[in-house]
């Protein structure tokens, strides 16, 4: 009865750690692409067709759900995947819709007209694909107006992190905060827009500023993907047991992994 998630590389963990831990008995097989890692850099085709070989190989381990935690592929190849690609008997998730739930104080279903929401001015700190998308800000605007969001490409930062650099990754937050204040002075609300960003989420809370809230997804994920499991409860595949698939070195993946979670993670050859 295994749930997919996937990420391009180890960002993803920090979702898979808040899911395990709200639906312990539920089997998750993770998928991290790392060998094709950053996907914040890549373009739309070559992310969707990178996003879609894995889905089926999860697919292939019994995941009839996929969570992508790869906000990246949640952007660029989402939409494109559900307009046709996935089977009837299948469904692939992304991270954006509990996201926007929560700034917006309103279910996914809610079909009512845009209205105000309380945050009137958000930062959103992404991959240069995800901003490239522009899909937060046309998901958000199909249920809120007046929200001013500026969004800020964070290069560089998954790099870092996928390198275990995270000195490099906390200089590298703290410019990308800085050149996004210079342009929005007073931002109420910051999204880490990528799953990778919530191992840095001191670093942005810090640079930002105690007043700033901080939304980042691994909790609010887990919790929808809770509700959405009770609702459609007959979505939880046939796969059994819990696995780490790596398309990277397997030693190498497992390494940063356990130094991630601090728990001992092993990965296998995808």
């Amino acid at each position: 009865m295994a749930v997919g998630i996937f990420d391009s590389g180890l960002g993803g963990l920090t979702v898979l750690d808040a899911v395990t831990k709200r639906l312990p008995e539920v089997p998750f097989v993770y998928f991290g692409d790392n060998s094709h890692a950053p996907y914040g850099v890549r373009d739309a085709d070559d992310v969707y067709n990178l996003t879609t070989a894995a889905v089926e190989r999860m697919w292939a381990e019994g995941c009839d759900l996929v969570i992508l935690a790869c906000n990246t592929a949640s952007a660029a190849a989402l939409r494109r995947m559900q307009e046709g690609w996935i089977p009837e008997d299948k469904r692939v998730l992304g991270v954006f819709v509990p996201l926007i739930e929560a700034l917006t104080e309103r279910k996914w279903g809610d079909n009512s007209p845009p209205r105000e929401v309380e945050v009137k001015h958000v930062a959103l700190f992404a991959t240069p694909a995800t901003v490239a998308s522009r899909a937060f800000q046309r998901e958000l605007a199909f249920r809120a107006i007046g929200v001013d969001v500026e969004a800020q490409a964070c290069g560089g930062v998954v790099d870092a992190i996928e390198d275990g650099d995270m000195i490099l990754a906390d200089a590298l937050v703290r410019s990308h905060v800085d050149a996004l204040t210079r342009k929005m002075p007073e931002p109420q609300a910051a999204i880490l827009g990528c799953t990778h960003y919530p191992l840095m989420h001191d670093s942005f809370q810090d640079a930002l500023g105690a007043d700033v809230q901080v939304y980042s997804q691994a909790n609010l994920v887990a919790e929808s993907l809770a509700d959405y499991l009770d609702r459609h409860p007959k979505m939880v595949g046939a796969g059994e047991q819990s696995k780490f698939l790596t398309t990277g070195n397997p030693a190498k993946v497992s390494t940063r992994a356990t130094q991630f979670l601090r728990r001992e993670i092993k990965f296998e050859q995808a």
